[in-house]
C-alpha cells in the first residue's frame, strides 16, 4: 500500500493536479499522424516545463518504434547548464486508436499514463507542437536545435491560440552538443 501512495505522489509532483486554466476546449490536432516519419530527434525549443525539466538545457526527445506498437522514448537534458551531467528519462508512448496517430500515453512510472497531443504539426515533419487537454505543460519541438524567430513567434501564437498562457513558456537553451 505504501509503493502505491508513493507511486501517486510522484505522479502528482511530475504531472500536476490542476489545471493551469479553466480552458474546455478540446485541442486542435492534425487529421492524421505518420507515427513512423514522427519517429527520431526532435529538440525540445520551448516548452511548459514539468517538475524534472525546469532548467533544462539541450533537451531531446527521441523516439523509436518498438516491435509491439508502442514508441521507445528516450528525453535527455542537462540539467541548470551545458556543462552539466546528461541526465535521461525512459517513458513508453502507446498510441491511442481513437487520435489516427496524434493522442499518445506517455508513461513514466506504471501504471499511469500522462496525456500526450500531438496539437500541431508541420507538413514536413520539421516542427510539433506536444500540449495536454489541461493546459499545465506544452513543448514546441524541431528536427534542428535552432528555429527562425518566425517560426518561434508563430508557434508561441499556436500555444496561446490553444489557451496556454505563454508568460509560463520557457525558451530551452540548446547547443551543438545537443545532438549526442
Amino acid at each position: 500500500m505504501r509503493g502505491v501512495s508513493l507511486l501517486s505522489l510522484l505522479a502528482v509532483a511530475l504531472f500536476g493536479s490542476g489545471c493551469s486554466t479553466t480552458e474546455t476546449r478540446p485541442l486542435p490536432r492534425p487529421d492524421s499522424v505518420d507515427i513512423p516519419r514522427f519517429m527520431g530527434d526532435w529538440y525540445v525549443i520551448a516548452h511548459i516545463p514539468s517538475r524534472p525539466e525546469r532548467k533544462a538545457f539541450d533537451a531531446v526527445e527521441r523516439y523509436a518504434l518498438r516491435p509491439d506498437g508502442r514508441i521507445q522514448t528516450t528525453f535527455t537534458y542537462r540539467n541548470g547548464s551545458f556543462d552539466a551531467a546528461q541526465k535521461t528519462m525512459h517513458p513508453i508512448g502507446t498510441v491511442e486508436a481513437h487520435g489516427n496517430g496524434a493522442i499518445w500515453g506517455m508513461q513514466f512510472i506504471w501504471p499511469i499514463k500522462a496525456e500526450y497531443v500531438i496539437a500541431w504539426l508541420d507538413d514536413s515533419y520539421a516542427q510539433t507542437i506536444v500540449a495536454r487537454s489541461k493546459r499545465d505543460y506544452v513543448w514546441y519541438m524541431a528536427r534542428t536545435p535552432q528555429v527562425s524567430e518566425a517560426d518561434y513567434q508563430s508557434a508561441v501564437q499556436r500555444i496561446q491560440a490553444m489557451g496556454y498562457d505563454v508568460s509560463k513558456l520557457r525558451r530551452v537553451p540548446q547547443s551543438s552538443r545537443s545532438s549526442n
